[in-house]
């Protein structure tokens, strides 16, 4: 940097100078001959040569300074990007290291939380296969604690248990049927202990058939929604669907339930049935079932196919109030292997659609009724089929 004393310095010099050549100027050409107006003339034309190539000189710098400044700042700024994009590179390393490290502990979580699923669902279902009853209803119980934590497992442990219900059994032998179960009843319980008491001293086939109900009370429980419209239970699994074909059920309460698609075909029906104000969304197949005792569907909902074809009803059958949305085939002719078989609905009793709604045609071909049996109560003509 120039001092004060540099710039002063140096103005004297160009005082001093400048002086200096005044003086030589009137030394050398002060006579005012013509040879020294013409010697001046040169000199002056030189000079202004030697200034006008200072001139140039000067710019070609000033230019030549301009541009290393330009390529200066272009430096700069290039470094500046850099040390820019190396910021952004180290931050979207750590960006994508922290993200990959949380993939692994999500991973890590899901994983451990998959075996401890499967870790209960395999003990429990070990459970279930157990000579012990008390071992059986913990099994029981084990699996609907589980399916109540994880829903995506609940279709699962349901297929569970209509597979155990589904399983060959035979009632105990007696006058008669154990009384009446219902979980929703009053002093009804799900203690696996207060419920093992049952039977402990009877025969295997009676400890058996209370396993069997207390499967039938998960489905029956969890499968109820609740009686608030649009407020469901938060015990309420929806969406599920039961293949029972086959099954051996006993004092068969699902009451107000709602459930999606269902096979009963086959299924034997002991002791009393209800199913008042169930909600089938999918379709409903009871074809070839029996029921031993009065069959009850009042106010029931189908809004799928409802096949009855081939259903064995000891005693009295009411559908009261039922509506079907879709086709209810209570007979009919079904064609096995291109042979046509008659197929209809055996009542051994009353049979009652008093209020039930069809809103398409309900198939009552080659139905058979008791003899003995009246006040029976068939759907309107104009939606029967016979």
């Amino acid at each position: 940097m120039l001092t004060t004393r540099a710039i002063v310095f140096a103005g004297l010099i160009v005082v001093v100078v400048a002086v200096g050549t005044l003086w030589l100027l009137l030394a050398l050409f002060g006579a005012g001959t013509p040879a020294d107006q013409a010697q001046l003339e040169v000199f002056r034309a030189t000079g202004n040569v030697v200034l006008g190539a200072g001139g140039a000189v000067a710019l070609v710098l000033a230019a030549r300074r301009q541009r290393l400044g330009e390529l200066e700042l272009r430096r700069k700024e290039q470094e500046l990007a850099q040390r820019d994009h190396a910021q952004k590179h180290v931050e979207q390393v750590a960006s994508d290291t922290a993200a990959h490290q949380r993939r692994l502990a999500e991973d890590a979580r899901v994983d451990a939380a998959e075996r401890r699923i499967t870790e209960l669902y395999t003990k429990a279902a070990d459970q279930l296969g157990s000579e012990k009853t008390p071992i059986r209803l913990a099994g029981l119980y084990a699996l609907e604690r589980l399916a109540q934590n994880t829903p995506d497992q609940r279709q699962t442990i349901v297929n569970l248990l209509c597979a155990y219900l589904r399983l060959p059994y035979t009632l105990p032998t007696g006058p008669r049927l154990p009384p009446w179960s219902s979980l929703r009843a009053p002093g009804a319980s799900q203690d696996p202990a207060e419920s093992s008491q049952t039977g402990s001293d009877g025969h295997a086939s009676e400890q058996e058939l209370e396993v069997r109900a207390t499967a039938q009370r998960i489905l029956a429980d969890h499968l109820y929604p609740g009686d608030a419209p649009g407020e469901p239970r938060p015990e309420f699994w929806p969406g599920i669907t039961l293949n029972l074909t086959g099954a051996l059920l006993c004092h068969f309460d699902f009451r107000g339930c709602r459930v999606g698609n269902v096979r009963f075909g086959g299924a034997r029906f002991a002791g009393w049935n209800r199913f008042e104000d169930v909600e089938f969304t999918g379709y409903a197949i009871f074809g070839g079932s029996e029921f031993r005792t009065s069959a009850n569907f009042t106010r029931a909902r189908f809004h799928g196919s409802a096949l009855f074809r081939g259903a064995v009803f000891h005693n009295g059958a009411m559908f009261d109030e039922a509506v079907f949305r879709d086709e209810a085939l209570f007979g009919g002719v079904r064609t096995v292997d291109g042979v046509p078989h008659p197929d209809g609905a055996v009542f051994g009793g009353a049979v009652s659609f008093a209020a039930a709604t069809f809103e398409r045609t309900v198939v009552l071909e080659h139905v058979r009724v008791a003899d003995d049996a009246a006040g029976h109560v068939w759907p309107p003509a104009d939606r029967t089929s016979a």
